[in-house]
């Protein structure tokens, strides 16, 4: 992703006077009114202007970055705008505001917003960088500014120095469940010690927004190994006959270097298709287990994501307006997403395993699960939900695997037949059998004893669950008790708990944020890299993303991660305690307007935080220069 694509020099202006943050916000919508992708000025103003009622656009160093999501943009656009004199307002780090890059998003552009505002906090931590744009004489030169930094940062723009085993060429694959933080921090990782190895590497991101610097065939063919570092499935079919080294997303942010050793050892097992080279201990049994399992949670989340998001507007809409045929049409739309996510969970599990003919059996054991099919009476059937989803999905996918296998010792003749009839057919048999018959009556009982246990939860214990979760949010940074911890509080939303979503989405705003507050209170604990990056850090903590602190704990992981724990687990049982309620699964601070208590969940965000960033100061000692 590149800055300078999405800033043209006509919605750059320099030097201007502005006596508010308001008015300095005003004059960027001035910039980027008439142009051809954005349709209407009034409405994307007001969006706007409600964004910046929330706070949280003022991130230090003179900079602020103003942004929403609009109907009324086409195509994402930058507009900057430069101060002179600097306008005094309030900063996190008491410097007044000397310059502000607006981020104009479409409202479906996913989180692609989340990016830009990452990049952009990254690319501004050099103040000499940041000054050299404010002298800029035009806006000509003021994007050319840009553009050449982002030219000098990139990895894969010049050629890297020769090394002792000249035209060495890696390519890599990066994926993470949400096609988030993990997903760019293990590609960063890997570049950086391809850098320094000064080794080429060309690294292609399976993020949110889609696929980015996709290996091509000639790539493919003509490199030494491919390092696939995904907790996802991805495309595998293309590296048959390639030596390829595998590995988690977190593997390759934590120790890139050793993948890298490993790719250039030449010892690297050649990929022959399908998981045979990755089952050859327990360990690596176990990644291919989570690594089907969370290719169906990526699949999953946006069904959880967009129908919980629609409730909690119809749940808005209502309170504002009353109940109307539209507030109604979004409640029962969302209901329906959320009815969803237990077929497409299993569905792309099975998929995972083994490919398209396992789909459909995957998808009909997701939804007997959903419905909790059983041979009693339909009003006994209880949802044996998640669980049961999982157990359909593995259970289509090794099915039709093992028919695969069979399908072999066959004349050829049949295999039409064979793939096109008896598989479909014996697949969705097995499947339906095992969840009508195995599956769903002890499941189905068990969820609703789980269901009734959860709403009598009362006091003591659901404090301490909510401390639990929020504790288990910030245990691995975006890892496997993360999500775990993350898909309880998205079941409990199905359930309508929602106090239990709001603790388990202050747990994990809490790492992020509570750094970024220990950098600003004990500046000489931390490395001038680490405070430099603050802002990037608070944006990803408002946004709900975990993975933020990760480049912290890497460097001290103990006590990091006691900080970030009890800190979580303090927000996550405030947030219990207070009351508030979560009625949407991803969004962070966005979600202010529709929470349940919106006080109370800052307030709970605010003594975690300052809990994590006070146990930093005690743990961690100074830095030496």
């Amino acid at each position: 992703m590149r800055i300078a694509n999405y800033l043209q020099p006509e919605c750059v202006a320099l030097r201007q006077k502005a006596d508010s943050l308001e008015g300095a916000v005003q004059q960027l919508v001035a910039l980027l009114d008439g142009t051809e992708d954005l349709v209407d000025t009034a409405v994307f103003a007001a969006d706007v202007r409600a964004r910046l009622a929330l706070g949280g656009v003022c991130v230090g160093n003179g900079l602020a970055i103003p942004h929403a999501k609009s109907t009324a943009v086409k195509k994402m656009q930058l507009a900057a705008l430069t101060l002179d004199p600097p306008l005094a307002c309030d900063t996190p780090d008491g410097k007044p505001l000397e310059m502000l890059v607006m981020i104009a998003a479409p409202a479906e552009a996913n989180d692609l917003h989340v990016q830009v505002l990452a990049e952009l906090a990254t690319l501004f931590l050099d103040t000499d960088f940041c000054a050299k744009l404010r002298q800029s004489a035009t806006p000509e030169a003021f994007c050319q500014a840009v553009a050449d930094r982002e030219a000098q940062d990139d990895p894969n723009a010049a050629p890297t120095p020769p090394t002792d085993e000249p035209g060495y060429r890696l390519l890599a694959v990066t994926a993470c469940p949400t096609g988030l933080a993990h997903t760019y921090l293990a590609a960063q990782a890997l570049q950086q010690a391809a850098q320094a190895r000064g080794i080429a590497i060309k690294v292609e991101t399976n993020g949110a927004a889609g696929v980015d610097d996709e290996l091509t065939e000639e790539e493919i063919q003509s490199a030494d190994c491919i390092i696939v570092a995904v907790d996802r499935a991805v495309s595998m079919a293309r590296f048959v006959g390639k030596r390829v080294v595998y590995a988690s997303a977190g593997d390759a942010v934590r120790d890139a270097d050793a993948l890298l050793e490993k790719a250039v050892s030449g010892k690297a097992p050649v990929y022959r298709g399908g998981h045979a080279f990755r089952v050859g201990s327990l360990r690596e049994l176990g990644r291919e287990f989570y690594g089907h399992l969370m290719n169906g949670v990526s699949h999953m989340l946006p069904f959880v994501v967009a129908g919980g998001m629609l409730l909690a507007v119809s749940m808005l809409v209502q309170h504002l307006f009353g109940s109307g045929d539209c507030s109604v049409m979004m409640t029962n739309v969302g209901n329906a997403a959320l009815k969803m996510m237990y077929p497409v969970l299993a569905a792309f599990i099975a998929y995972s395993i083994a490919d398209r003919p396992a789909f459909m059996p995957g998808l009909m054991g997701g939804y007997l699960a959903q419905v909790g099919t059983t041979t009693a009476t339909q009003l006994s059937w209880i949802s044996s939900g998640f669980w049961g989803a999982i157990i359909a999905g593995f259970a289509a996918g090794l099915i039709v695997r093992l028919c695969n296998l069979l399908n072999r010792r066959l004349p050829k003749e049949l295999d039409h037949v064979v793939t096109g009839l008896v598989v479909p057919l014996f697949s969705l048999l097995f499947v339906g059998w095992l969840m009508v018959m195995v599956v769903n009556p002890p499941l189905g009982r068990f969820n609703n004893l789980l269901t009734v246990k959860l709403d009598s939860m009362q006091g003591g214990s659901r404090l301490v669950l909510g401390a639990l979760l929020g504790g288990m949010m910030a245990t691995d940074y975006g890892g496997p008790i993360n999500k775990a911890a993350y898909v309880s509080g998205t079941l409990a939303l199905v359930s309508s708990q929602y106090d239990i979503m709001a603790a388990v989405m202050a747990g994990g705003m809490i790492p992020p944020l509570g750094l970024a507050l220990g950098c600003l209170l004990f500046p000489k604990r931390f490395t001038t890299t680490e405070r430099r990056s603050v802002p990037q850090t608070v944006i990803m903590g408002i946004s709900f993303v975990t993975e933020g602190a990760l480049p912290f704990a890497l460097r001290d992981p103990l006590r990091v991660g006691l900080a970030s724990i009890l800190g979580s687990a303090l927000a996550g049982f405030l947030a219990i305690l207070l009351g508030c309620g979560c009625p949407a699964p991803h969004g962070g601070l966005f979600l202010l307007p529709v929470m349940g208590n919106p006080l109370g969940f800052l307030a709970s965000l605010a003594a975690g935080s300052l809990l994590t960033a006070a146990l930093l100061g005690i743990l961690k000692k100074d830095v030496k220069v």
